[in-house]
């Protein structure tokens, strides 16, 4: 079984991250944060990552430090997850279409931590939380990750619509790329003969 629990705390949040790679989406989410809780969600259910996160921050200061703590804990839980990544699928992508909103995600599981998040928010806030922040865990998510991440919208109106689109195309694009390739089993998916640089 591909899975892994990451425990990480500071003076400004305390968070505990299991991931199963080879799940059904069953998700376990309790972040404080209720937008934030639906984004990861999606996550686990579309991706079919089984996911539990329990995080606890310092919410009356704002919801940054939670949100990108989050992010480098799952990024970390994935990747430990993925062990040497033998057999892996390794790319994939997807078009996510949200209503009028349209979203591509392309991933490379390379072991070289890269974004690229191309997304402007009509709005500053969904709710009480704050738009910028949806950059701010895929940057975590991907250096902790070791991924190569390209995240691009290419047109939407909704801000909601625009943030749903993101994660829920990071979610398919997981799901295909952490797939285990029949063809290729015990492989290395590099010509290299390892990934991570």
């Amino acid at each position: 079984m591909r899975t892994a629990t990451i425990k990480r705390k500071t003076k400004e949040t305390e968070i505990e991250v299991t991931v199963n790679l080879d799940g059904t989406g069953v998700a376990n989410i309790a972040t404080g944060i209720g937008f934030f809780d639906h984004m990861l969600d999606l996550l686990a259910r579309h991706s079919r990552i089984d996911l539990t996160v329990k995080a606890a921050g310092d919410l009356h200061i704002d919801y940054h430090h939670t949100t990108e703590d989050t992010g480098i804990a799952l990024g970390q839980a994935v990747k430990q997850a993925l062990g040497n990544m033998a057999g892996i699928t390794r790319y994939a992508g997807v078009h996510m279409p949200m209503d009028e909103t349209l979203t591509r995600v392309v991933i490379d599981i390379s072991g070289r931590p890269f974004l690229v998040f191309k997304a402007e928010f009509p709005r500053h806030k969904i709710g009480e939380f704050d738009t910028e922040l949806v950059r701010e865990w895929f940057q975590a998510f991907a250096i902790n990750a070791g991924v190569t991440l390209h995240v691009e919208t290419l047109y939407g109106d909704n801000s909601h619509h625009i943030a749903e689109s993101c994660f829920k195309g990071l979610a398919r694009a997981l799901r295909t790329a952490v797939a285990i390739d029949p063809k290729a089993a015990g492989e290395i998916p590099s010509t290299k003969g390892s990934l991570g640089g």
